[in-house]
């Protein structure tokens, strides 16, 4: 019995050791490949809360709690303009909405210049920088780009119109570079895309350059050239005349040869008949 005992006993004893040996070198190998992943991952990124759309956000909708939530966001990849909480997004309480002033897709993080303050609706004013106008500008299918414009275009304004003491029809002149379209007709929608034949377009524009873009609509036509994403700006004050466009060159304006005459002397004479001769005799003149 005791024999029996005992052999059971080692038995035990060294099932014990071998799953305990086993188990330290299912663990080592965890850890191990775990060190592994941990350095394949790299350091851990710092996350913080920002305000994302929870649903897709039309042009002009207002955003309740229902449309945004809080998410994890990288901190080093932080954009600039996001709300972190919900105290800064509904500033004046959750009844005083804010409005998307652009499109947002879902998961999408909501910047401050996406959305009007809280209140406000979508509109011209709401989408104009610090200190700038709105002024509007007539144009036509010609003079304004076919119907290609949308809001958050940049546009060159040309004036077509005579200029006194000019030449015969005109000049076109190149008087605002680089403009800001902050709306086509009545719609000022950033992410529109349908074409659309304009009768007025709106710029963003300074006193003065309002000041000079009225005194050129009402003196002369204005025409607007597209400026790509990547164009230069374009020098202010260029122009062109009707000479230039065909290719004429002005002729420079021929001297006169002044010539000086010098007048002849007077010679008075009176004749006498001396017989049957004539006598010439030289006199003075009376004007002499």
């Amino acid at each position: 019995m005791k024999l029996a005992f005992y052999s059971v006993l080692v038995l035990g004893v060294g099932l014990a050791g071998a799953a305990v040996y086993m188990a330290n070198g299912y663990i080592g190998q965890y850890q191990a490949k775990l060190e592994e992943e941990r350095a394949q991952r790299g350091p851990e990124i710092p996350l913080t809360q920002v305000i994302v759309a929870q649903n897709p956000l039309k042009y002009g909708q207002r955003i309740t709690t229902e449309d945004v939530i809080l998410v994890p966001w990288p901190e080093a990849s932080l954009p600039e303009g996001t709300f972190s909480t919900f105290e800064d997004f509904f500033s004046e309480g959750a009844e005083i909405l804010r409005t998307a002033t652009r499109a947002i897709e879902a998961m999408e993080p909501v910047l401050a210049v996406k959305v009007t303050e809280p209140g406000e609706f979508a509109s011209v004013s709401s989408r104009l920088d610090k200190g700038m106008r709105a002024f509007a500008i007539n144009v036509d299918v010609t003079t304004g780009v076919s119907g290609f414009l949308r809001p958050g275009d940049t546009v060159d304004v040309y004036w077509t119109g005579a200029v006194p003491g000019g030449q015969r029809g005109g000049v076109t002149r190149l008087i605002q570079s680089s403009m800001k379209l902050i709306a086509v007709d009545q719609m000022a929608d950033l992410d529109a895309s349908k074409p659309t034949i304009a009768r007025t377009v709106t710029v963003q524009a300074t006193s003065e350059q309002v000041a000079r873009l009225a005194q050129a609509q009402n003196s002369g036509k204005l025409s607007l050239a597209l400026v790509g994403d990547n164009s230069e700006l374009a020098d202010a004050g260029f122009e062109i005349d009707q000479n230039a466009l065909l290719g004429i060159v002005a002729q420079a304006p021929v001297e006169e040869e002044v010539v000086e005459v010098t007048p002849e002397k007077e010679i008075c004479t009176i004749r006498t008949r001396r017989g049957s001769d004539i006598v010439e005799t030289v006199i003075p003149c009376r004007n002499n």
